[in-house]
């Protein structure tokens, strides 16, 4: 879990790092699991022999599972607001696929708070985080997200 902080606090965090993830595996089975969730069999997620013809020279992960891991991975490195009842998916604004991942490689989330927007008078938060998905040993990230969560206080 991500550091706490109360609703006033959250304000001065803007702009700021608010956290990094630990290191995650994106492995086949993963990748494939995803595949029988989505019915997404596509030959380069999960057609190692295939794949491997691929500049990428091997399978890669959907870029949805890449995206689908930002709950996973933001939930350590992303703020929490004392008092809060929970936290709900309420969205993008932007999402770009940088650089695939590679089967076995591993990624991690780092998270900038970048906006806050009270709702409902005051009974709501509208928090707006930039999460970069990094991938071990490469240059470029996975994927940027602006990610929306609305979250409802106590």
């Amino acid at each position: 879990m991500g550091k706490t902080v109360t609703k006033e606090e959250l304000q001065s965090y803007i702009g700021k790092e608010t956290g990094v993830s630990d290191w995650f595996l994106i492995d086949q089975e993963r990748i494939n699991q995803f595949a029988d969730v989505t019915a997404d069999h596509q030959f380069i997620h999960v057609d190692p022999v295939a794949a491997a013809k691929t500049p990428f020279g091997t399978t890669i992960a959907h870029g949805f599972l890449t995206l689908s891991m930002l709950s996973h991975l933001g939930a350590s490195s992303m703020l929490s607001v004392e008092g809060a009842l929970m936290g709900v998916n309420y969205g993008t604004d932007k999402v770009r696929f940088l650089s695939p991942v590679k089967v076995d490689s591993e990624i991690r989330a780092r998270v900038k708070l970048i906006d806050v927007t009270e709702k409902a008078g005051g009974t709501r938060l509208l928090v707006k985080n930039e999460i970069t998905i990094e991938i071990k040993d490469e240059k470029h990230p996975a994927l940027v997200a602006e990610w929306l969560t609305m979250v409802f206080l106590g």
